[in-house]
């Protein structure tokens, strides 16, 4: 290329590069509603804050003293244990539940279906009074070959354990609600994923467990974190059985001595939402676990490797 060709052709991408339009300089659009709205929503709880604080009535001398109290503190326990175990029974009888629904048998389906009624059609409240009830219902419970001999019998009557009738009582109540959620986190992987496992030789319980329940755990576990955390609150309803050791009953019985419901329940809901904030944690984590490949949105750890293989001649 001669002088002239190259004094034209930069001649040409300077006049180019002259007439190519400015960079927009984007202004952010001013929302002062939002600013208006915020400040009041501050003031507000700032006057909230303050106006409890110096209100006498809460007596903060008395939460902060009975925030660490023993009694409490074995009582959240309580309530940890009547919840894992209620939980249990929720969760396990709910898959039989869920099954027995899919089933193709109408009768399985239909004892299915008279559970989930019953259960989910009455209040959870009035069920625990029933269970408190139950040794007035039944005196004694005969265990034996059905019109012949009996092997053994249960004096009901002398049963004294409110938490065990508060751990079945919720349980039985949790497994109706936790049937439909398995049931729906089963129903939401495709045929063609079953009809794909069959195809590769896989028996029935490996394409359930390498299948289908890998991907129905996306749609499981929000709801069911969400039940176990209704259920950390429902047990303060075990009084109706009635318990008295759970966390509840314990702020129960000591503002029925020193008169002072409202420091005392501020107790047991600092308690709970503690108890609640772990809980909530940790069903953060395993959303996170089993939504793995569902989203499309690349972690910060694929982003590096991500550039690392453009950059020529880096190292992994």
């Amino acid at each position: 290329m001669s002088q002239d060709e190259t004094h034209s052709a930069a001649s040409a991408a300077t006049t180019v590069a002259n007439t190519e339009p400015e960079p927009i300089k984007a202004i952010p659009l001013r929302r002062p509603g939002r600013w208006i709205a915020a400040a009041i929503i501050l003031i507000a709880l700032a006057l909230f804050v303050w106006g409890a604080k110096t209100n006498e009535a809460y007596h903060w001398d008395t939460y902060f003293k009975y925030l660490g109290d023993q009694r409490i503190a074995k009582g959240a326990l309580v309530t940890l244990e009547l919840t894992v175990l209620a939980m249990l029974i929720g969760v396990v009888l709910g898959v039989m539940l869920a099954v027995m629904r899919l089933s193709p048998n109408p009768v399985l389906r239909s004892v299915a279906w008279v559970y989930l009624w019953i259960f989910r059609g009455t209040p959870v409240y009035v069920q625990l009074v029933f269970w408190g009830l139950f040794p007035s219902l039944y005196k004694t419970i005969t265990v034996g070959v059905p019109f012949g001999p009996s092997l053994t019998h249960f004096d009901v009557q002398h049963w004294s354990a409110p938490f065990f009738f508060a751990m079945i009582g919720l349980g039985l109540n949790e497994a109706a609600y936790m049937a439909e959620i398995v049931r729906a986190g089963i129903n939401s992987v495709g045929e063609g994923q079953r009809e794909a496992s069959v195809a590769l030789g896989m028996s029935w319980s490996q394409t359930m467990t390498r299948t289908v329940l890998p991907q129905a755990m996306r749609v499981i576990i929000p709801p069911t974190g969400n039940e176990l955390i209704s259920m950390l609150k429902t047990t303060s309803l075990v009084t109706a059985i009635p318990l008295t050791t759970d966390l509840y009953g314990r702020a129960r019985d000591i503002y029925s001595v020193n008169f002072q419901p409202i420091p005392l329940l501020l107790v047991a809901a600092t308690w709970y939402l503690l108890i609640t904030s772990v809980l909530m944690i940790g069903q953060y984590y395993l959303e996170r676990y089993y939504s793995r490949g569902s989203s499309r949105q690349l972690t910060a750890k694929q982003l590096r490797a991500l550039a690392a293989a453009q950059v020529p001649g880096s190292v992994r």
